[in-house]
């Protein structure tokens, strides 16, 4: 998750900053799938003490960058924190 997460703050800046006008930009430039940039750039809409969790290596073990980019990421922070929590319950059941 934490190779994932930098890459996806540093590619939402060069779109803030008009570097690049799209994920479709930033895809072609770095010959990748436009897809795969703009999954990954949903990253950046983590609830802050989920990123916080990430990077200091906290986050459950069974979340994975495979499960966000097959999966609908919540704006809510309150559903994004409820997904989380499901995580550590579905690891607490297996």
């Amino acid at each position: 998750m934490l190779v994932a997460l930098a890459p996806a703050f540093y590619r939402q800046q060069l779109l803030d900053d008009g570097v690049v006008a799209s994920g479709t930009d930033i895809a072609q430039r770095e010959g990748l799938h436009h897809s795969t940039v703009n999954e990954l750039l949903r990253l950046i809409l983590l609830e802050s003490a989920i990123i916080q969790a990430i990077l200091a290596g906290q986050q459950p073990r069974c979340m994975s960058l495979i499960w966000f980019q097959g999966n609908p990421l919540p704006l809510d922070w309150i559903a994004q924190r409820r997904v989380i929590e499901g995580f550590d319950a579905w690891r607490r059941i297996t």
